[in-house]
């Protein structure tokens, strides 16, 4: 789908982890920026991963997987059921059209009775898993002179029908009525396996062979598409809190010679298993990114050691490789390097992308852990100003509020019930670093982005905690 540029605009929060309502724009309205970056800051557990969880969701809902376990206890404890709602932009390049795309979805704790269930799990959530349901896809459209902006639904599966309305239907599947049965089913199927019904590969084939609206089409290949190839997220979760060595180094490859497109992950600490025929290609990846990690981190690159034949899980050829770092003449497992330097290297690939691909969007929480703040910045300042895709962002150094524009950054509250907001009555001349920490003590917002902590009773807690340990 070299012909669609998607990006998401907006997303919509409800009874999800401790965000009770929290809906944010990634939309920059100040300025015009090929880019689209956001920048999330806030308090510690206000809200900043959920948003990154969020959008992990949104990748598992159109690349049609199904969401793991560990998502049941992301549903608000208060609530039987968490909501989300994604706004997608959806260019077709040919035509010059762009789609308004709108996504809602549930998730609710249920029951899993299948014994094939042996994902491992906590021992509170063992015997569950996450269902999707009240699936909903809407869309508005604009192209050239001609523009619609009525909300036009396209599938609704809140009904007992396959799904309404029924002129949407008639037109997807061309009124072909021996598919009903297969798609009753599929949709049963999709639910009890915790997969989106309406990105699943049944109604996706079901559509490739009967709908003739070419648009329609266009836009389920697009998403589908989107959620597979051209969204990352990268999160603590996968991560680790004290250790870089579970993260990956995330690759997307397209070599149109060998018809290849796809996603690759290559782990930092050990080795890997990938298919004999890339191999090459991923030497070529790695040299190309080493042209800007030499200008990151002076002297330093990278690359792959062969350690020989290894056949695929699939029986095809495959190759073990590790990971190598070089610098001052000396070779080492990549594994030996400092967490920072991980760090770079596990994001920099993506980041390549996103400043000069525009149909990619790329997730990170925590992108500032072991990373120098000033380069930090500094990488944020060009991708921001001459980049092309998307990169949503949580951290805690604050040296981006000064290099990025305002209309980049966005903040969390302590309001659980409008967890996102971007501040008020900045001037251009403003900085912004300042402005947050002067709103912090003086609370000037119409949300309070900040709990407020007292030093003294912090002391205190410190000294009773002593006296209970016995130091």
């Amino acid at each position: 789908m070299e012909d669609s540029i998607v990006r998401i605009e907006n997303i919509a929060i409800h009874n999800f982890k401790n965000v009770i309502n929290g809906e944010i724009s990634l939309i920059n309205n100040r300025k015009d920026y090929d880019a689209n970056i956001v920048g999330l800051y806030g308090q510690n557990g206000s809200g900043k991963t959920a948003l990154i969880d969020a959008i992990e969701l949104l990748k598992f809902a159109l690349s049609g997987q199904p969401i793991p376990t560990k998502y049941v206890d992301y549903i608000n404890i208060d609530a039987k059921y968490s909501e989300l709602k994604y706004v997608l932009k959806v260019k077709n390049q040919k035509e010059n059209s762009i789609y308004t795309v709108y996504y809602d979805f549930s998730i609710k704790k249920e029951l899993d009775t299948s014994s094939q269930n042996t994902e491992i799990t906590d021992i509170d959530t063992e015997k569950y898993k996450v269902a999707i349901f009240n699936e909903v896809i809407s869309y508005s459209y604009s192209c050239g002179s001609e523009s619609d902006n009525r909300k036009q639904k396209v599938i609704d599966t809140k009904a007992n029908e396959v799904f309404l309305p029924k002129t949407k239907y008639d037109l997807l599947t061309n009124k072909n009525k021996s598919v009903t049965t297969d798609l009753v089913v599929a949709k049963k199927l999709a639910y009890a396996t915790s997969r989106s019904f309406i990105f699943s590969k049944e109604l996706l084939s079901v559509l490739r062979n009967n709908c003739k609206v070419k648009w329609h089409l266009f836009l389920f290949e697009s998403l589908v598409y989107y959620g597979n190839f051209n969204l990352f997220v990268i999160s603590t979760a996968k991560s680790g809190l004290i250790s870089m060595n579970a993260l990956p180094l995330a690759f997307k490859y397209e070599e149109k010679s060998m018809g290849a497109v796809g996603n690759l992950t290559i782990p930092l600490e050990g080795t890997a298993t990938i298919p004999s025929d890339i191999v090459n290609l991923v030497k070529k990846l790695i040299q190309n990114m080493n042209i800007v990690l030499n200008q990151l981190v002076p002297g330093l690159t990278i690359s792959i050691k062969d350690l020989g034949p290894k056949t695929l899980k699939n029986g095809k050829a495959g190759s073990e490789i590790e990971l190598i770092s070089h610098k001052n003449n000396k070779e080492i497992p990549l594994r030996y390097e400092s967490e920072g330097i991980k760090k770079i290297i596990s994001i920099l690939q993506l980041l390549i992308v996103i400043y000069n691909k525009h149909s990619i969007t790329v997730a990170i929480d925590e992108l500032d852990a072991g990373v120098f703040e000033y380069l930090l910045g500094e990488l944020l300042r060009i991708i921001s100003e001459k980049g092309k895709g998307q990169l949503i962002f949580t951290s805690h150094n604050l040296r981006p509020l000064e290099t990025l524009d305002k209309g980049f950054i966005a903040f969390t509250t302590t309001n659980p019930t409008k967890r996102y907001i971007r501040l008020n009555n900045v001037k251009t001349n403003h900085n912004l670093r300042d402005f947050y920490y002067r709103d912090i003590v003086l609370g000037e917002q119409s949300e309070e982005v900040y709990e407020q902590t007292n030093n003294y009773e912090i002391s205190l807690a410190f000294r009773e905690a002593g006296e209970f340990s016995g130091t």
